[in-house]
């Protein structure tokens, strides 16, 4: 579980590949008393996870190296992550996509 930061804010880390999204999400998070961190790709979502285990994750479901789905199926099989909620944030509507995203997210 992470650690409660000195200030006492809880962490989102924002993970999308569209800067204004990162951009809007952050100051909208920061304004409500969260400490946002972002990744612009999946890779990086991976490493800053490992650096830092924050409170939830915002995650893009499509980005260009490793997509979103995929970034959750690897913190939800690793033990020390597999905790941490993580919340799809995406354009896709298709109900395929809604399904594998609880799918993976479990």
């Amino acid at each position: 579980m992470s650690e409660m930061p000195p200030d006492g804010r809880k962490t989102i880390l924002i993970v999308d590949d569209t800067s204004d999204n990162l951009r809007l999400l952050s100051t909208m998070l920061s304004e409500h008393g969260y400490k946002t961190r972002y990744a612009i790709n999946g890779g990086l979502a991976l490493q800053a996870v490992r650096l830092a285990h924050p409170d939830l994750i915002l995650l893009d479901i499509t980005m260009p190296d490793i997509d979103g789905f995929e970034v959750c199926r690897r913190l939800k099989a690793n033990p020390d992550t597999q905790y941490i909620p993580v919340i799809f944030i995406s354009a896709l509507d298709e109900v395929i996509d809604k399904v594998q995203a609880f799918e993976v997210a479990r």
